[in-house]
């Protein structure tokens, strides 16, 4: 997945209608501001009921569904190789988030601060903020992709990562 590649895809869903975040490695990276690393998918958070128009818009650009565990996340690939990791939040009045988790009871929560802005290619798009991410690399194995990024944002902000 190119910087084009995730460009595209947000210009694609802004147009209709569907306000998304990006997160994972993209997030990371848009957060510092250039490409560290290859990416093999785009990690987007979106609003849940704006999940139909996502959908609609996705597959007329050449996506179809490949994994479905919703609540919690979906993906979506096109026959090119490109994917996309869907996770739908839900929002409460005070602008904060929660997206439902494998742990019945435990949601992952998104403060109302958590949603900043980074770029990508130059160009400014909406993801998820440094402590965010941090939060989301904890309480698992990391990957050697994990370990790079967390690198990468000690580099950059000189805080703590949990890898």
């Amino acid at each position: 997945m190119t910087a084009d590649d995730v460009l595209a895809v947000l210009t694609l869903l802004r147009r209709a209608g569907v306000e998304v975040w990006v997160g994972g490695g993209w997030g990371i990276d848009a957060l510092i501001g250039e490409r560290t690393r290859d990416h093999r998918d785009l990690d987007l958070m979106h609003r849940a009921g704006q999940e139909p128009a996502a959908l609609t818009a996705l597959s007329g650009a050449g996506f179809a569904e490949t994994v479905d565990w919703r609540p919690v996340r979906f993906v979506v690939a096109a026959s090119d190789g490109r994917e996309l990791d869907l996770h739908p939040l839900v929002f409460a009045a005070d602008g904060s988030a929660v997206q439902t988790s494998l742990t019945p009871g435990r949601p992952f929560t998104y403060p109302a601060s958590c949603f900043v802005t980074g770029t990508i290619g130059g160009t400014t798009v909406p993801c998820l903020s440094v402590e965010q991410q941090v939060l989301f690399h904890q309480g698992y194995e990391p990957a050697e992709r994990d370990r790079h990024d967390m690198a990468q944002l000690r580099r950059v902000f000189g805080i703590a990562t949990p890898c």
